[in-house]
């Protein structure tokens, strides 16, 4: 069984069962140098931020799953898995945490790299501390807006789901702007059943209006 990570500051546990860590407040820390993780945890932490720390990829990759939330700062280079290879493993298991990698100046190429292929930023070493703890804080708004906006588009999408064929097709036909006259025509029914059908639309998808409609769609785009 993996060793459990390392916590800093460690809360009571009383004061931890009471108050969890937010998710968007969690930075994860993966670096095979203890004091560079003991440094970056008290930085961090003097910031609010609840910080968890691993000596290595494979520590992180057993003790956290894709769905983690926050700001991972992760060194280049590591014994074992690299943090690249880490990263790497990461997008293929549908991580879709935001990396800060940490670097040495002789892995500036490695860290563009990893920048083309979605990461979040790199801090060169040695690093400014309150660089660092604004790129963090940058990725973690990032993905807090990140993670809004795709559960606004879950949300949508749950409720696109709950519509019958026929009210697909009404809600289609107002939002281009037929009246309920046209497409009764259109639809091959009364004028009545339109309306039975918009106004189930409307109390689906929790607006009131046509044009709430079209903005529910277009702000979950």
């Amino acid at each position: 069984m993996p060793a459990p990570p390392e916590k800093f500051p460690a809360p009571a546990p009383d004061a931890r069962c009471a108050e969890p860590p937010q998710p968007d407040s969690l930075v994860y820390i993966v670096d095979d140098d203890e004091a560079i993780r003991d440094s970056l945890s008290w930085l961090l932490s003097s910031r609010h931020l609840n910080v968890y720390c691993y000596a290595s990829a494979e520590s992180f990759l057993a003790n956290t799953t894709p769905d983690v939330a926050g700001c991972l700062v992760l060194d280049v280079r590591m014994e074992g898995m690299s943090g690249l290879g880490l990263f790497e493993s990461m997008r293929q298991q549908g991580y879709s945490l935001p990396v800060v990698f940490l670097s040495g100046h002789g892995d500036v190429p490695m860290a563009v790299m990893a920048l083309k292929h979605g990461a979040f930023d790199f801090v060169e070493k040695p690093f400014n501390n309150n660089e660092l703890v604004n790129r963090v804080m940058e990725a973690m708004r990032s993905d807090r807006i990140q993670r809004q906006a795709l559960c606004r588009r879950k949300s949508l999408q749950t409720q696109l789901d709950s519509l019958s064929k026929r009210e697909t097709q009404v809600m289609e036909l107002v939002l281009a702007g037929k009246l309920n006259k046209l497409i009764a025509a259109e639809l091959n029914i009364s004028m009545r059943t339109v309306e039975v059908h918009r106004a189930s639309v409307f109390e689906k998808m929790g607006v009131r209006t046509a044009v709430e409609l079209a903005a529910r769609l277009q702000d979950a785009s």
